[in-house]
């Protein structure tokens, strides 16, 4: 049998999302919300950037608005202001608003064929028209960037690590076995040349 494209893609996707949300497992909401990258990265903001990621390409752009405001995506928001939850959203409200729009976003998917198209007017206007097919293609990239970016953050947090409940996808090293790899690379980094080629 052919593979049905759409039905992989979208497996990819909820792969991403699932991924991401346990990254979230058995952390308090302080963790959840430590930004822990100069510019502030943290768990439970790429939940809430993701929901307005899928919130917009399966909603506005296929003209099936996501029937929830979401105000951090007006245009008096602040900067930035997706990527971080407020001390009055709690981490039950993002996780809950991200499946919401899980469901949505399924309902656009299973409605339209691969090649329906839409427009995201947010791109640049040469690049605006699209199809079902590209903008599932994005969404599934953008959400597993993010996801590797939860991988990051949540090893940051307390060392939780691996690609999904029930396979790390790692070698099976105990403690003193990560600490001698980690020393062995900042071992090669430390005699790398500096850039140029020239010795420091």
């Amino acid at each position: 049998m052919a593979p049905d494209v759409k039905d992989d893609l979208h497996r990819y996707l909820q792969e991403a999302r699932e991924a991401l949300l346990w990254k979230l497992d058995g952390l308090g909401e302080r963790d959840v919300r430590r930004p822990l990258t100069p510019t502030g990265t943290n768990l439970l903001g790429l939940v809430k950037h993701l929901a307005g990621v899928e919130a917009g390409y399966f909603g506005e752009v296929f003209q099936r608005p996501f029937p929830e405001p979401l105000p951090w995506a007006g245009d008096d928001a602040e900067p930035n202001a997706d990527m971080w939850a407020t001390a009055g959203e709690s981490r039950a409200e993002v996780v809950d608003l991200y499946r919401r729009v899980w469901r949505h976003s399924d309902a656009t998917v299973a409605a339209l064929p691969l090649h329906a198209p839409g427009r995201v007017p947010w791109w640049r206007p040469a690049a605006q028209p699209v199809t079902l097919g590209r903008v599932l293609v994005h969404v599934v990239a953008e959400t597993h960037r993010h996801a590797g970016h939860a991988d990051v953050v949540r090893e940051l947090v307390d060392g939780g690590a691996g690609v999904r409940s029930g396979s790390s996808n790692l070698p099976d090293g105990d403690a003193a076995w990560w600490s001698a790899h980690r020393a062995r690379l900042q071992g090669v980094a430390d005699g790398a040349e500096p850039a140029g080629g020239f010795p420091a």
